[in-house]
Formats: C-alpha cells, structure tokens, sequence
C-alpha cells in the first residue's frame, strides 16, 4: 500500500479486500430493504442488520462504539442529514428513512447507504431522493485517473441546485479502507479542475445529502444526529468507489445493480 498526503493507493490484494467488504454492506442493505415496514422502530432495524453483519456474515459492524457511537447502523428519517441512532422511533408511513451500513472484514471496510420511503412517500419526498440518487452517480461518473475530485463536487452541486435543492458542506465523502475515513475528503461542491487529482488504487465513498430546504445544518445534543436548520426532509445515498485504470469501479453495488451490470 503506497501512500502520498495520507491518500493511500490499494494493492490489487487490498482492491480485492475491498471488494469483500463492499459486497457485505451491500448484502446487508439488500436483506434489510424488503423488511422495513411501518411500525417498525429504527431500533428493530439496527438489531436485525447486527445480527447478520456478526453472525451470518462473520463481519465486523464498523459504526459500534466508533468515537463512542452506540449503535451498529445509522438510521436518519426525515430531517435527519446523517448520523441518526437507532432507538425507539417508530417508522410511519410517508416517513423517508435512510440506513447507512459499513462493515470491516478481515480489517478493511464497505461503507454505503440507500433511501428507503416507508408505505408511500410523497411526491416530493420521492423527487428528493430520486435527485439524491441521480446526484450520486453524476458525481461517481465523474471518476477517472488525472480527473479531480473538484470536477466530483461540481458535477453533484450544479446538478442538485438546478433542481432546486441544496448540498450540505459541513459533511462529505472521505477515503475508506484498513481506515473509516481516511484521506481525501470528497466534498459534493466545488470548483472544476480544483483539488486532488485521482489515481488508480485510491478508494472512497461519495454520499451526497442533498436538502429539500437550505442546506444549513445543525448538531443535535446527542453529538451525532445532524438534522437540517430548517426541518426540510434530507435525502442522502451512499457508494464505495475504487479509482481504476480505465475509470471507476463501485464496489457496493447491490445484487439487482451488479445482475444489471
């Protein structure tokens, strides 16, 4: 593993170990999905997603006592930006819930997050995450040796304002490997042809929030739960990305998205 500004290069063995670890936090979000029901509690969910992230998968759930985390999954419904615990809210129809898994195994990590409506969301709540997903993957078709992590942002943030929606600034993608998060920091703004350029072997997430309302944010008293300033619903989808040769490789697709491929 070579490294240079603290954004290390992964070896074929280690691209291959994170194609592992993307796979299981992929699988983990595929048998959570089908499950998630009104009336349901976020708590329900993060216990369902445990036990098989320790007993089916023999994996490790990352988020678990990470900085003093108490939970093994991030739950964010609604005006929730990021980084929701798991609890006693219960899930109702119309509500829109993100669940955000990463798992280490064999000491490298797959970090990835999908939306989920719970019954019918609204017609804008739906708007919202649809623009969340599409914002994802512009700014992951972006991703290319010599292209720069600026080129990323801006394709994300001009794409979102131009529906009408805003990106949050004050949290962004990062470097993920032996590491949570590890250099570089993927912002979802920014300027074309700024920033780092990209090289193969380098490995990060790329997870837009993207705001309904303005994107200005605040932290809640728990010193995780980020919501928005001003209760607008927050939609946010989350992949693990590795650099190649030729261009990009997603490496938590789920099944339906790696049949389609």
């Amino acid at each position: 593993m070579q490294s240079h500004n603290r954004v290390t290069l992964k070896s074929p063995p280690e691209q291959q170990a994170m194609r592992v670890a993307g796979r299981l936090a992929a699988d983990v979000l595929d048998m959570i999905g089908p499950r998630i029901a009104p009336g349901m509690t976020t708590g329900e969910i993060d216990r369902i997603c445990h036990d098989y992230i320790v007993d089916v998968q023999g994996a490790i759930p990352a988020p678990l006592n990470y900085k003093g985390f108490p939970k093994s999954i991030c739950t964010s419904v609604n005006h929730v930006v990021c980084h929701g615990i798991p609890g006693d809210r219960v899930l109702k129809a119309g509500d829109i819930l993100n669940v955000d898994v990463t798992v280490i195994k064999d000491g490298f990590h797959g970090d990835t997050s999908r939306m989920y409506p719970i019954g019918e969301a609204s017609i804008q709540a739906k708007r919202l995450c649809e623009v969340g997903f599409e914002a994802m993957w512009r700014g992951i078709r972006t991703v290319a040796p010599g292209n720069r992590l600026g080129d990323l942002g801006h394709t994300i943030q001009s794409f979102v304002e131009g529906q009408g929606y805003s990106v949050v600034r004050e949290y962004c993608g990062h470097g993920i490997g032996r590491v949570f998060h590890e250099d570089p920091q993927v912002l979802h703004y920014g300027e074309p042809g700024s920033g780092l350029a990209l090289e193969p072997g380098m490995t990060f997430t790329v997870e837009p929030m993207v705001n309904a309302g303005r994107r200005h944010v605040k932290l809640l008293g728990d010193g995780w739960t980020v919501v928005t300033k001003d209760h607008s619903l927050s939609a946010q989808w989350e992949h693990t990305v590795l650099v190649t040769a030729s261009g990009f490789e997603v490496l938590t697709l789920g099944a339906s998205d790696r049949a389609a491929a």
